[in-house]
């Protein structure tokens, strides 16, 4: 049954009646308190442009179960909720957004006994939101993170509860107008309970900042963060992503992700933001635009814990001193960069799970634990600052290498080659220039193939000890 809605006393008298039914609204509205659909119920525009609910002093529309929102622009005040549920039914059953313009947050949250929901969104702008004001934070690794402008968050503890989530064309914040907090938030209750499981995830251009101040270690954001307690099985960046926050990862995950593709720019503004971060389980994931990095600290790519099988980049490049390109701490699989990787910054301060910590401007780290069975760098590798190193097997292991272009580092006292702290590596037909310092040092490593290697230092070509 539809029921046209021209006036907010038309909107409560239809919310009032005990038969589903869809609400049309005909024009625009301003409602001074929240409105809560009942079970059934939906709301709908004749057409996004003319059609605005607007709610001045509170929360927007709160979700209960079997409900529809359309065709709509809705706006609150940014740090409120424009869309959220209202429910601890069991079953929520669908909950559908579809083609909609939002001003604050869309926040999907069960609770304790909502044990199931599904949630399809298709067509969501969210052109304002600050998601930082709500105390339900996911923690792990020494960190806890901010809520999303569309946040979806299966909060009941429970084992077998779950979200089953589409979410195709999500576009967040504008250019250099950002969302404040978190981007999209996709997040269960924790690894062994509550999750969120997702077939598709599209999204359009997403612009974040987590708005936190600098030297806090223990909080961070996301403009696209995957949570654990998710798997997901698509994920599609159709736009570009970006972060401009201090701790503000471009993508972020500690959950798990079959694929995973970003077709834009991943670009990273502030110090400590990551261009992708990964501590989960990543089949596959492939950057075809670059990835770039401008912030005090801010690395290119990290893998800290979980493992990806397989990641293909179209390049890396940072900017601050500090800011890493890639490191590894966990095995991994195949890594390919085809267009090289390239830092210019030197030694500086940069987070490192919950800690910060002062390190050099490496191009590439393989660290102790760390672990990669192919590497294929396209385009070299090259270091601009002082006293870093562009390839740095420091611990790790690299099994098998193939790197076209020049291992190049141009700094005072900076290093092409490092084998060092029980690192193993083949250097097989690896060409090393270091224009002030040592080509390739090996101190407590092993290279377990030297053939074709040529190396070229000003303070040495080839030291060893």
């Amino acid at each position: 049954m539809k029921i046209p809605i021209h006036s907010l006393i038309d909107l409560m008298t239809a919310l009032g009646n005990n038969t589903p039914a869809n609400l049309v609204l005909q024009t625009s509205i301003l409602c001074p308190y929240s409105i809560v659909l009942p079970v059934g119920f939906s709301i709908t525009g004749l057409d996004k442009e003319r059609c605005i609910i607007s709610f001045n002093n509170s929360d927007g529309i709160g979700l209960t179960a079997n409900n529809e929102i359309a065709d709509l622009t809705i706006q609150t005040n940014p740090n409120n909720r424009a869309i959220y549920t209202l429910s601890n039914h069991a079953d929520l059953g669908i909950l559908s957004l579809k083609n909609l313009v939002i001003t604050g947050q869309v926040q999907i949250l069960t609770r304790a006994g909502t044990s199931k929901t599904t949630l399809l969104a298709d067509n969501i702008d969210i052109v304002a939101c600050d998601a930082r004001r709500y105390s339900e934070q996911p923690q792990k690794y020494g960190v806890n993170v901010y809520q999303g402008a569309f946040t979806v968050y299966n909060f009941n503890s429970t084992p077998d509860s779950v979200i089953n989530a589409t979410l195709t064309n999500i576009s967040l914040g504008r250019k250099g107008a950002p969302v404040i907090g978190s981007g999209l938030f996709i997040c269960g209750f924790g690894d062994n309970g509550g999750w969120v499981i997702a077939d598709t995830i599209t999204t359009g251009d997403i612009y974040s900042n987590g708005m936190l101040p600098y030297g806090q270690p223990d909080m961070i954001t996301a403009a696209v963060f995957i949570v654990n307690g998710t798997k997901i099985k698509n994920i599609t960046h159709k736009g570009a992503v970006t972060t401009y926050g201090v701790n503000d990862m471009v993508l972020d995950t500690w959950g798990e992700v079959e694929k995973w593709i970003a077709e834009k720019p991943i670009t990273s503004y502030g110090p400590s933001g990551i261009g992708f971060v990964n501590f989960g389980i990543v089949d596959e994931f492939e950057a075809k635009d670059k990835i770039e990095t401008f912030g005090l600290g801010a690395r290119g790519f990290n893998q800290y814990d979980g493992t990806v099988t397989k990641a293909t980049f179209h390049s890396i490049t940072t900017h601050g001193d500090g800011s890493i390109g890639m490191q590894f701490s966990k095995a991994v699989g195949s890594i390919e960069v085809k267009n090289g990787v390239v830092t210019n910054g030197a030694k500086g301060q940069t987070l490192v799970k919950g800690v910060l910590m002062s390190l050099p401007a490496d191009a590439i780290s393989i660290k102790p634990g760390g672990e990669i069975r192919q590497l294929n760098i396209s385009g070299g590798i090259t270091t601009h600052g002082d006293n870093v190193h562009s390839f740095n097997v420091e611990g790790g292991v690299v099994h098998a290498l193939k790197i076209k272009g020049d291992v190049t580092a141009n700094g005072n006292n900076s290093i092409a080659v490092a084998v060092t702290n029980g690192g193993q590596t083949p250097l097989t037909n690896i060409a090393a220039i270091s224009k002030k310092g040592i080509a390739v040092q090996i101190d407590k490593g092993k290279v377990s193939d030297r053939a074709g290697l040529t190396a070229k230092g000003a303070k040495g070509n080839i030291v060893e000890h």
